[in-house]
């Protein structure tokens, strides 16, 4: 029986088995199963199918990657064309991308590796068209760009999240509080830090025992846990990617409707033909990358504004900054002159656990200079 039979048949099982108390820890037990079973499909283990497969294995590049994932025709390839330059062939019918198209877009001092991925259809996480190959290329973007026609967005939003959801993809989601700790001996663990609805010690161990973890420390630190966060703590499958909606084709719609989609969590209305409402696209991307820039300054010498060190942490450290520039930088580090909003003083002497703000300028004294 092949993968997808084996999804089926568990998805058909948990379809008739009634919620309730009794059978939490069955059905427990069935979505353990299937998680499992989802990430051999994706990652092409016992008899998944080939991973990314032919024509989606780009190799990263740039600062940051930014994946273009829709239906078919909601002109992906077209945008990538007016933000990127690179031609990414569209027409005006499905399917015309059949690999991914890397193009780039420099930004702020930054390089973004814009990726046009193939159409999605329904049925992708269960392994239908090429569902896999697109959706485990997705995961390996920084953030998604989904593309939706602007006359239907809400129906198609729904469709993609049901579909990245099924192969682990948390849209717009934060990681939850689940402290998953393995260890040698004494059996699996469980501690809540406050009441649980959902979960309870036979449900944890029943997952733990379909990945075969049979010695844990499971901590939750949030009330009302659900299976599937425990799944995706065990598993470690979940991918927590933020996704910014891009309605394309704004401008076929009247303007109380464009007012009222713009009006939505995550949304920005484009036209992706005439390059309409690109600044704020842009604005966007950088915002759910998390990027900020650094400015190095050698002893004695000018920054280099032109070339900035682009960091992703909402609270980078000058440790970070170290990691970026050289792995190995950190053990030659003394201290470090910063300039810029994160200090009171204008240069002011930091250690390694200074946080960094966007534009500020740092100058590194190792422990030989």
């Amino acid at each position: 029986m092949s993968t997808e039979e084996k999804i089926k048949d568990i998805e058909a099982e948990m379809a008739k088995t009634q919620k309730n108390k009794a059978t939490a820890k069955h059905l427990g037990l069935l979505k353990a199963k299937l998680a499992k079973l989802k990430t051999e499909l994706v990652s092409g283990g016992k008899g998944g199918g080939g991973g990314a497969g032919e024509g989606f294995d780009v190799s990263k590049s740039g600062d940051t990657r930014v994946g273009l994932v829709g239906f078919p025709s909601v002109g992906k390839s077209t945008l990538l064309s007016q933000l990127t330059g690179t031609e990414s062939l569209a027409a005006a019918y499905e399917f015309t991308t059949l690999t991914a198209i890397p193009g780039n877009l420099f930004y702020r001092g930054a390089k973004l590796q814009i990726v046009d991925l193939p159409g999605i259809i329904e049925g992708a996480k269960d392994g239908k068209g090429r569902g896999r190959q697109v959706i485990a290329a997705a995961r390996t973007c920084n953030m998604l760009l989904i593309v939706l026609d602007a006359s239907k967005p809400i129906t198609l939003k729904k469709k993609l999240e049901y579909e990245l959801e099924g192969f682990g993809v948390r849209v717009n989601k934060v990681k939850p509080e689940i402290r998953f700790h393995k260890k040698d001996r004494g059996g699996v663990t469980f501690r809540s830090l406050h009441p649980q609805r959902y979960i309870d010690d036979d449900i944890v161990r029943s997952v733990c025992s379909e990945y075969k973890v049979p010695n844990a420390d499971i901590e939750v630190r949030f009330p009302h846990c659900t299976v599937d966060q425990i799944i995706d703590a065990i598993s470690n499958r979940a991918v927590y990617m933020p996704v910014v909606y891009v309605l394309n084709k704004i401008d076929a719609l009247p303007l109380p409707e464009i007012e009222l989609l713009c009006s939505y969590r995550h949304f920005v209305p484009i036209s992706a033909r005439t390059a309409w409402n690109f600044d704020e696209l842009k604005e966007r991307i950088w915002e759910y990358c998390k990027m900020l820039r650094i400015y190095t300054k050698p002893k004695g010498e000018i920054p280099d504004f032109d070339s900035p060190i682009i960091l992703h942490a909402r609270k980078p450290r000058i440790s970070d900054l170290c990691d970026r520039i050289h792995r190995t930088l950190i053990e030659q580090y003394k201290f470090a002159w910063v300039w810029g909003s994160s200090v009171k003083h204008q240069p002011q002497k930091v250690g390694k656990d200074h946080f960094l703000h966007d534009e500020d300028v740092v100058q590194i004294v190792k422990n030989n200079g």
